[in-house]
């Protein structure tokens, strides 16, 4: 329990001196010596540098060997996979991103899925200066679930070459290290939980929801600190649960959609459009385009907002501690020199005049206000039946769609929720805005490697 202790303080807290690990942990001088001895032989840690600026002689200082593990991380969606490999401290070594082929017409072959899930790893290694024998651990982050009752992928139809029943053991065959997979939505989850907005010190909250807006809607069910993921892997599918103010949706497992969904998905967002005669881009995927229309919305619902006082259109916080998301990391490395195309929403930036080359115009303020509003709405519909059902203590917005609409459409989310349910949690954005699903695999990763090669005890 010590030698996990001081592993666990020199990851959270840099080098550290003996002493100084002496002091965080209680343990006695000659205790500590004898634990940093016992730890740098086993390779777990190592020798960074000497503290200076002191009286007396310079301490050396111990950090955890970053060349202890690596694991890897995989996001992979029907444009893509990116993939990545991080040492045990946490941090980003490698990176890879590989477009991938849509759907094959009949008679056209190409590389397996086994074989672009092998590529994309071997990239992300090689960028970091690996072999692929130094992984201990590889998580893929995938739309829908694998159902840990058949082994197939379920909720994803749209995610071609990754339902073949054989699938799972071709990769294992491939990629002899343990392999696991989850759902992209829990795996941003998992991210906000240890490195965002649902951390424990951001009031520990052991009950929270992230609701996930993309491509499509789905939801993260964590339930006293832990992920839960129903019987087939499905908890959280949220885009198919019936609403009012939808037609009901039948046979959803073949239309591979649902109520709310049809309420608030990206869809939902350009019928709104349409009908406030809002101009966009229908040349770029449903998702982008609904995103740039809530960013220009609430680009000109914040400036209105602020112009008359208001201080729920803050940028710099709301009343649930909301705050503006970090900038993007800079791209990974490509098979073709571009991405597959990120999950973050993208587009023109906020404010910027439409032109004929981006198909987007600036709203005015009467129908951005329209816009923001029905929207959140729609949005709020939905997670009243979660709040009726878990009662989180904290509702994570994440994925483009959502947090393209910024502080304007978050306030409204949040008035329109107030209304329609009973609790009031926290409603705040999410904080990893780039490759969150990635850096949730890769998070995902540690936590069992980490058990396994800091027990000493073995």
């Amino acid at each position: 329990m010590n030698d996990r202790a001081a592993l666990d303080l020199l990851l959270a807290h840099g080098p550290l001196s003996r002493s100084r690990i002496g002091r965080l942990t209680g343990l006695s001088k000659p205790t500590a010596s004898q634990l940093l001895a016992r730890l740098e032989a086993a390779g777990l840690v190592v020798v960074t540098g000497t503290s200076a600026g002191r009286p007396g002689p310079n301490a050396q200082l111990y950090a955890v060997n970053p060349e202890a593990a690596h694991v890897a991380g995989l996001d992979v969606t029907a444009r893509g996979i990116r993939a990545a490999v991080a040492d045990v401290t946490g941090r980003t070594v490698g990176t890879y991103a590989l477009p991938t082929p849509g759907r094959r017409g009949s008679g056209e072959t190409g590389p397996s899925t086994c074989d672009l899930v092998v590529r994309a790893v071997e990239g992300a290694v090689k960028a970091a200066g690996l072999h692929r024998s130094r992984l201990h651990r590889i998580v893929v982050g995938t739309p829908g679930a694998f159902d840990p009752n058949t082994g197939r992928l379920r909720y994803a139809s749209h995610l071609p070459g990754w339902h073949s029943p054989t699938l799972l053991e071709e990769l294992a065959a491939a990629l002899p290290m343990p392999l696991e997979y989850d759902n992209d939505v829990n795996l941003v989850a998992v991210a906000e939980q240890r490195l965002g907005a649902a951390r424990g010190d951001a009031g520990d909250p052991r009950d929270f929801v992230l609701l996930w807006n993309e491509e499509g809607i789905g939801a993260a069910l964590v339930i006293d600190g832990r992920l839960h993921r129903g019987w087939t892997g499905g908890a959280g599918e949220l885009g198919f649960l019936p609403v009012p103010g939808t037609p009901l949706v039948r046979d959803a497992a073949r239309t591979g959609s649902g109520g709310f969904q049809e309420l608030a998905g990206a869809g939902a967002v350009l019928r709104l459009a349409g009908e406030l005669g809002l101009v966009y881009d229908r040349g770029v995927p449903a998702h982008h385009a609904a995103a740039e229309l809530l960013r220009r919305a609430a680009a000109v619902a914040g400036t209105e907002e602020e112009a008359e006082g208001d201080g729920a259109a803050s940028r710099t916080g709301g009343p649930d501690g909301a705050t503006t998301p970090a900038g993007p990391e800079p791209d990974a490395h490509t098979a073709d020199g571009s991405g597959p195309g990120s999950r973050s929403a993208s587009g023109s930036g906020p404010g910027r005049r439409g032109t004929q080359a981006d198909a987007f115009a600036v709203p005015g303020p009467a129908e951005a206000a329209a816009l923001l509003h029905r929207f959140a709405t729609g949005t709020a519909v939905g997670l009243a039946a979660l709040v009726a059902v878990l009662d989180p203590a904290l509702i994570v917005l994440s994925g483009g769609v959502l947090t393209a609409g910024g502080e304007p459409l978050r306030a409204r989310i949040r008035a329109e929720l107030a209304e329609l349910a009973v609790p009031r949690p926290r409603l705040v954005p999410g904080a990893l805005t780039a490759h969150p699903v990635l850096s949730g695999a890769l998070e995902s990763a540690l936590i069992t490697t980490r058990d396994e090669v800091f027990d000493t005890a073995r």
